[in-house]
């Protein structure tokens, strides 16, 4: 079981090697065979960490590596709109060595939204992350449950967004980083004025 594990990760990670991406993918055949993406199994599955309106109506699971650099931009880009919803950041490890354990050391802080900002403010300075702890076992285990959940999905690229549309709850999902407007008019809320128009895409 613990090899045919790893050999699933490890083709996960050639095929999404690379595949951060800033926009919306179109569905390969590998998304097509998958298994259904359900917000009722990443609620029962998937470990992450909350940032913004805990009693929020909607919430916004976004699937990222620590090591991807548009994980990164989704990151800033989300920050302007976490008055208005919940986000459930949920770490998985494709792209390196360092993924699952800098998710992990993430999540296994008493605050993990300060550690992400500590994290990604590294990430922009080139500087690779966070250190990662150690002892960190449990959550390495949850990470990897995450991962597993994310390539049984199908997904092709990271980050990925699944929610529901604010009109009529049907679900939705982006694989991809956008600029905060867009980001806000995917998820159907109010664009903050001072980003009323996207920025310019994140070149891979």
């Amino acid at each position: 079981m613990l090899k045919t594990f790893f050999m699933t990760l490890a083709v996960a990670a050639v095929l999404l090697l690379g595949a951060c991406k800033d926009q919306t993918s179109t569905p390969t055949a590998t998304q097509a065979s998958a298994t259904p993406v359900s917000i009722k199994a990443i609620q029962a599955e998937a470990k992450g960490f909350s940032v913004g309106v805990p009693m929020s109506a909607r919430t916004v699971y976004v699937f990222f590596d620590a090591q991807c650099p548009h994980c990164t931009a989704l990151w800033e880009a989300a920050k302007p709109l976490k008055n208005q919803i919940r986000f459930l950041w949920i770490p998985v490890g494709i792209l390196n060595s360092s993924s699952t354990a800098q998710g992990a050391t993430i999540l296994a802080t008493p605050d993990p939204e300060a550690a992400m900002d500590a994290h990604e403010a590294s990430m922009s300075a080139k500087a690779g992350g966070i250190t990662a702890a150690r002892d960190i076992d449990v959550p390495k285990a949850a990470v990897a449950q995450n991962t597993q959940l994310f390539t049984r999905f199908g997904f092709a690229s990271i980050p990925t967004i699944v929610t529901t549309n604010a009109q009529n709850g049907s679900l939705i999902t982006n694989e991809g980083a956008m600029a905060t407007a867009a980001l806000a008019s995917f998820l159907g809320l109010q664009i903050p004025a001072t980003t009323s128009a996207p920025s310019s895409p994140i070149k891979p």
